[in-house]
């Protein structure tokens, strides 16, 4: 597995890449802002760790483009800045999880194993393909397809859409898609489900006469034609 970790904690990035080494990850390091971006376009990486704070470009910025040039890599966004609107401007970004400084190499890692493991659940269930009415998902390839329209969404955007998919007429919780699509098992306090959804929402709905997501007011989601 090949990760790009973008630091300018030189420091800290020697003990994360010793650490992600020893844990039998391929790493590349870059310093800077712009550096991060030029590699994080240049390479095919398995999941992405941009701290927030970065000379040259900070991280919500490399995440925004990333995402306007159609990179759907898992992206785990790293900061000092702790607090909730920092937080949710990092997911709103395209972030796919976000790691508060300082953080214990363990939970690092485990965020970095459950972003792989969504990235994976997709194509381990034997069905290669899926679709409902006009849309159509491809699980290996993590391509969508919408009529004749192609649909580009990030990692996490994906993976609450294939959940939403698999559970096609039925009403999902966000408790439901915090455990399933975060491995969240407790309420982080933020918005971050309806954050992803809305963006889900107007990837998939936006032009198109019939939407194929509805909120259920007081109790979740659901995707039905």
């Amino acid at each position: 597995m090949a990760l790009l970790l973008i630091e300018d904690d030189v420091e800290t990035a020697r003990l994360v890449c010793e650490g992600l080494v020893e844990s039998g990850f391929q790493v590349e390091h870059a310093v800077d802002g712009r550096r991060g971006l030029e590699r994080a376009l240049e390479g095919s990486w398995d999941v992405i760790i941009a701290d927030r704070t970065l000379p040259g470009l900070d991280g919500v910025t490399i995440v925004q483009t990333l995402r306007q040039r159609g990179v759907v890599t898992p992206i785990l966004m790293l900061s000092a800045l702790g607090d909730v609107d920092d937080r949710v401007l990092g997911l709103k970004a395209g972030g796919d999880d976000y790691l508060p400084k300082p953080y214990a190499f363990s939970e690092l890692l485990a965020r970095i194993e459950a972003l792989l493991r969504r990235g994976a659940r997709g194509s381990s269930s034997g069905a290669t393909r899926m679709q409902v009415g006009e849309l159509n998902v491809d699980l290996v390839q993590r391509r969508v397809q919408r009529g004749d329209r192609t649909i580009e969404l990030t990692s996490r955007e994906f993976d609450l859409l294939v959940f939403l998919m698999r559970h096609v007429g039925e009403v999902v919780t966000r408790k439901m898609l915090l455990e399933q699509v975060w491995d969240m098992h407790f309420d982080p306090q933020t918005n971050v489900v309806d954050v992803h959804m809305s963006r889900l929402r107007q990837a998939i709905d936006r032009g198109f006469a019939h939407p194929l997501i509805h909120t259920v007011r007081g109790a979740g989601y659901q995707l039905s034609e």
